[in-house]
């Protein structure tokens, strides 16, 4: 656990061992006090003369220890936290990095809430084992070490007799850690499900109160906190009565030396000089084990949040290299194509040819096998088996960011940061001028919702894009691509929720970027690809036909089938407007 966290530390490594030298010599200035009690109860209980000057002086030697202690435990403790958060920072970084290489859909796979713990709360965490445990408990368990071997040089009887509740205490810590142990899996994962769900239920409140399911939504909420609390409470019923033994028994180094030392002494065993001397020692011995103890008590909550950390930095990375784009066209190739969900095959040995400029739709229900396409097309995930290609070269062959320039990819879940539209639009090119944005926005049909808003253009989005309706978001990501100018787009389902009059307008703005393009439509709409140079039926994760329109009306029967819902449901909005009209026209005449 150490060696995993250390080797980020890098040059401040430096930095954690001044603080042990540091926080060893504080500890030392507290055990000095005990000596001095020692030297000033001896003489009274041998019935010696001492002078004011003698009690002053080791008065005054307890008040600097004191400070002395206070002084360097501060020292200590900045430079072993200099350390840690340059340590943390550096882990944070490590981690961004591995995230970056990993395939985009194993990210999405975690959850938000996940990821969120796992970069703020768990890498926070080892800020404990940095600045604390480790420089605070080697001070801690090294001085008592000291201590136990000047008290066997004293009188080795009475040391023993000091060790006796040592066992005791460390057979309860070590029941409490295999009892905690057997509910750490279960605690995070709960911890990690809540924290997912508590996002998705801010995030959510507005769809979850429009369509009146706050019961349900709420409902899960409670279930996944109860879960977590019950976990909680579980492990710490389990924990708790050896915590309470061990923390009870530490402390008292005492426990077996005071009664059985007395009797030493009376038996004249031991002297009442070393008596006292090893009583004190033993006393400063106590509060030190304890601390040690403590923080290794927080040691397997930490071995399991560094673990976690080290698994998924540790995940096979994207396949790619560092070649540029060498491809002849921007024909895209589907070569005999695997690829599954963990153990689910979702795409099941797909041949496909796509030629430079062709607009091409892929239909099916969903869970056909359709948008992962499309997803293996941006190497959001690498394929099982087989390979894609564009303009012959494999995509993997290929760095990310030259695969990134070949494609602009609109979904229908568009994330638009908390800057300004134009910097949300211009993030398709960063080098684009402010008229070459507004020129996006024109042809993404923006203009009719910037003029209603008081700043333009230059409106914050807000978190998430949650000033703008959906419709209003598709579109800025849809000024987005146009600005990045990219030889192949995707739209996967970019239309799929918004309402009839946003659809209009995306599919005016789509007809103007899709000129001499390569385009791939995962279609949620079939009216709207009726046009398409092909349309690819997908079902349960193979082609089951390739054609135009009236062919694969004529000829397939999942196409008939998906066509046959579709006006259905056409037909249903379109009654859905007239009742709307005639409702408005009966509220005017009213």
């Amino acid at each position: 656990m150490f060696k995993k966290v250390f080797q980020y530390a890098h040059e401040y490594k430096k930095k954690t061992y001044q603080s042990i030298i540091v926080l060893i010599i504080a500890v030392i200035f507290s055990i000095i006090p005990y000596f001095m009690i020692y030297r000033l109860i001896n003489p009274l209980l041998n019935r010696q003369d001492i002078s004011m000057s003698y009690c002053l002086l080791h008065i005054a030697v307890i008040v600097l220890c004191m400070i002395m202690h206070g002084i360097l435990y501060v020292k200590g403790l900045a430079l072993s936290h200099e350390s840690a958060y340059h340590t943390l920072k550096n882990i944070r970084t490590y981690l961004q990095d591995c995230l970056e290489k990993l395939p985009l859909g194993v990210i999405q796979e975690k959850g938000n809430g996940v990821l969120k713990k796992m970069f703020i709360d768990d890498i926070d965490s080892i800020e404990l084992l940095l600045a604390h445990a480790v420089p605070e408990g080697i001070a801690n368990v090294s001085i008592p070490v000291i201590i136990l071997i000047a008290m066997f040089f004293i009188d080795w009887k009475l040391a023993l007799l000091s060790l006796c509740s040592l066992p005791f205490g460390i057979i309860s810590m070590m029941i409490m850690y295999r009892v905690g142990m057997k509910e750490m899996a279960n605690y995070y994962a709960s911890a990690g499900k809540m924290n997912n769900t508590i996002i998705e239920y801010v995030q959510g409140m507005e769809v979850v109160k429009v369509f009146n399911h706050d019961a349900a939504s709420y409902k899960r909420l409670k279930d996944d906190v109860t879960a977590y609390r019950d976990f909680t409470l579980k492990w710490y019923q389990a924990s708790w009565p050896w915590m309470a033994l061990y923390s009870s028994i530490l402390p008292c180094i005492a426990l077996f030396a005071l009664p059985i030392g007395s009797y030493l002494v009376l038996q004249g065993y031991s002297t009442l000089t070393d008596f006292i001397l090893i009583l004190c020692l033993s006393f400063g011995m106590g509060v030190p084990i304890l601390k040690a103890l403590n923080f290794m008590s927080t040691f397997p909550q930490l071995n399991y949040k560094i673990e976690s950390l080290e698994k998924l930095m540790a995940s096979e990375p994207l396949k790619q290299n560092s070649k540029a784009f060498m491809g002849e066209d921007f024909s895209i190739k589907y070569d005999h194509v695997c690829f599954s969900y963990d153990k689910d095959e979702v795409i099941h040995d797909v041949s496909l040819n796509i030629p430079q400029g062709q607009m091409v739709a892929f239909v099916g229900e969903s869970g056909s096998g359709k948008s992962t396409l499309a997803k293996l097309l941006v190497h959001f995930y690498d394929v099982q088996s087989g390979k894609i290609s564009i303009g012959g070269q494999n995509i993997c062959d290929m760095s990310i960011e030259q695969l990134n320039k070949q494609i602009s990819y609109v979904s229908q879940e568009q994330f638009l940061f908390n800057t300004t539209l134009k910097e949300n639009i211009r993030y398709g090119n960063l080098e684009a001028t402010d008229e070459e944005v507004l020129q996006a926005a024109k042809q993404a049909q923006c203009n009719d919702f910037l003029s209603r808003l008081e700043k333009g253009i230059d409106t914050p989005a807000g978190d998430g894009g949650k000033q703008l309706s959906g419709g209003e978001r598709q579109r800025i990501s849809l000024a987005r691509a146009i600005l990045k100018d990219a030889p192949i787009i995707i739209l996967d389902e970019a239309t799929a929720f918004i309402d009839s009059e946003n659809e209009d307008k995306m599919n005016k703005a789509i007809s103007q970027i899709i000129q001499n393009k390569t385009v791939l439509i995962i279609a949620h709409r079939l009216p709207s690809i009726v046009n398409a140079d092909q349309i690819i039926v997908m079902k349960k994760g193979k082609i089951d036909g390739i054609g135009k329109h009236e062919d694969l009306l004529k000829n397939n029967a999942e196409y008939q089938k998906l066509w046959n819902a579709a006006t259905a449901s056409h037909t249903w909005k379109i009654k859905t407007k007239e009742v709307n009209s005639y409702a408005e026209t009966a509220i005017q005449n009213h």
